[in-house]
C-alpha cells in the first residue's frame, strides 16, 4: 500500500491526515496501516489479507469523508452492513484485475456472515495496534455488544472440506482416461491437474507452499522420503512422504522427462510448472486452476445426476479446501494428533482439533438410542 491506498477506479490516493502524536512515523492513515502491515511482512498470505481489509476499510472511510480516529460505534454498524452490501455496486464490485488496473475493485461480490467476521477481527487487531502505536486513542470495536461473538479468537470447526465418497469420487474423475484424440496438450494439463491435487491431498500445504515448492525440497533421509518446507511464520518445517505422494511425485517427473526421484541439488526447479514445462507456476494461476477444476467437476457432477449436496460443495469449494479435506481426513484415519499438527504446522494443538469429527460420529450414533417410548402401533393403556 506504501504511503497511498487504491481508489475504486485503481488510481492512487494519498490520505492527508496529520498524526496528533504518535510511536510510528507516519503522516496519514495509509501510512499507519502500512506501518502494521509491515509486522507481517514474513507471512506473505496474512499480510495479502490483512491488506485487503485494512484497504476496504480506508477506501469506504475515504468515500464517507472519514478518517480512522473519527469512527464511532455508528460509523462501525454501516461498515458492517456496507460489507453486507457494497454499493453502488459498479463503484465496489467486479472481477479479480491487478490493482493498478482501472477496473480493478475491492471487492469480488458481497462477504458473507463467516467473512464478514473475519474482517471484523482483522480489524480489530489492527486498531489495538493503532492504539499502542498512539495514532488513534480508543479500540472503537471494543463497544460493539456482540464482540464476544463476532471477535474473539475462538474459531469455529472446520467444516469447509470434502467429504470422503466426494473426495473419492473427484479422484477418480482426475484420473479419468482422455479421449484418444486428445493432444499433448491436454494429457499435460491431466497430468498437472492430478499432482495438484494429490501434492495436496497428500501432504496439506497451503497454496503458497505449493506454488514456491521446489524439487530440491523432496530430500530422502536414511531411506525415507520428506519434503522440507517455508510455511507461515518463514518457519522451517519437514513433513514425512507418505508412498503415494512419492508415487504422484514420480509421475509428474516422467511427465515432466525429468528422472524418477528428485535431487535435493535441484533447489531452482520448480515443482509446478506452466504449459512450456520449465517455468513455476505463480500463486495466482494456481489459485484459479483449482477453481476452475472444482466448477468444472461440478459441472460434471451435475451432468451425472449426482447428489446436489456434493455439486454445491464443488462449486464453493476453493483451494484452501484441499488443505482442510487433507487435514480432516488424516484425523479421520486415525492420525495421532500430534503428529497431525506436526503435518499440519500447527502451532498449538487447538488448532488442529478444530478438524476433529470423530466425536461427532460417535455421539450422533449414541443420540440413536434415545427414541420415543411409544410408537403408533402400540395400544393406549390406562395409566
Amino acid at each position: 500500500m506504501a504511503n497511498d491506498v487504491m481508489t475504486c477506479t485503481g488510481q492512487l490516493s494519498s490520505l492527508n491526515e496529520l498524526p496528533s502524536g504518535g510511536r510510528i512515523s507516519a503522516q496519514n492513515d495509509a501510512q499507519a496501516v502500512t506501518a502494521w502491515l509491515e509486522e507481517y511482512v514474513d507471512s506473505p498470505q496474512t499480510w495479502k489479507a490483512y491488506r485487503r481489509e485494512a484497504e476496504r476499510l480506508l477506501l469506504w472511510l475515504a468515500s464517507q469523508g472519514l478518517t480512522l480516529t473519527s469512527i464511532n460505534r455508528e460509523t462501525l454498524r454501516r461498515f458492517e452492513a456496507f460489507l453486507a452490501d457494497p454499493q453502488p455496486s459498479e463503484q465496489w464490485i467486479g472481477p479479480s484485475k491487478p490493482r493498478a488496473h482501472p477496473s480493478w475493485r475491492p471487492f469480488r461480490g458481497a462477504l458473507s456472515p463467516s467473512s464478514r467476521r473475519q474482517s471484523l477481527v482483522i480489524l480489530q487487531g489492527m486498531f489495538t495496534w493503532l492504539v499502542e502505536a498512539g495514532w488513534v486513542n480508543h479500540n472503537p470495536f471494543r463497544l460493539m455488544r456482540d464482540k464476544s461473538r463476532r471477535l474473539n479468537n475462538q474459531r469455529p470447526r472446520i467444516e469447509r472440506y470434502l467429504e470422503s465418497d466426494l473426495w473419492a469420487w473427484l479422484w477418480q474423475w482426475l484420473n479419468r482416461p482422455l479421449k484418444a484424440d486428445e493432444g499433448s496438450r491436454a494429457r499435460f494439463e491431466q497430468a498437472r491437474r492430478r499432482f495438484i491435487f494429490g501434492f495436496a491431498y497428500l501432504l496439506a500445504p497451503r497454496i503458497s507452499e505449493m506454488a514456491d515448492a521446489h524439487m530440491g525440497d523432496f530430500q530422502r533421509s536414511e531411506g525415507r522420503w520428506w519434503w522440507h518446507v517455508v510455511g507461515k511464520g518463514s518457519k522451517m518445517a519437514r513433513v514425512p512422504l507418505p508412498d503415494d505422494m512419492l508415487d504422484c511425485l514420480c509421475q509428474w517427473r516422467q511427465v515432466l522427462g525429468l528422472p524418477e526421484h528428485p535431487d535435493q541439488f535441484e533447489v531452482e526447479a520448480p515443482v509446478l510448472r506452466t504449459l512450456d514445462g520449465l517455468r513455476g507456476l505463480g500463486h495466482n494461476q494456481l489459485y484459479r486452476l483449482i477453481r476452475a477444476t472444482f466448477q468444472q467437476a461440478a459441472q460434471t457432477l451435475e451432468d451425472n445426476g449426482g447428489a446436489p449436496e456434493h455439486i454445491a460443495a464443488l462449486r464453493l469449494a476453493t483451494p484452501h479446501w484441499l488443505r482442510h479435506t487433507s487435514i480432516t481426513h488424516q484425523a479421520q484415519s486415525g492420525i495421532s494428533l500430534r503428529h497431525l499438527a506436526e503435518s499440519a504446522r500447527h502451532a498449538r494443538l487447538d488448532t488442529t482439533s478444530r478438524y476433529l469429527h470423530t466425536e461427532d460420529h460417535e455421539w450422533h450414533r449414541e443420540q440413536q438410542r434415545h427414541r420415543l417410548a411409544a410408537s403408533d402401533t402400540m395400544p393406549l393403556k390406562p395409566l
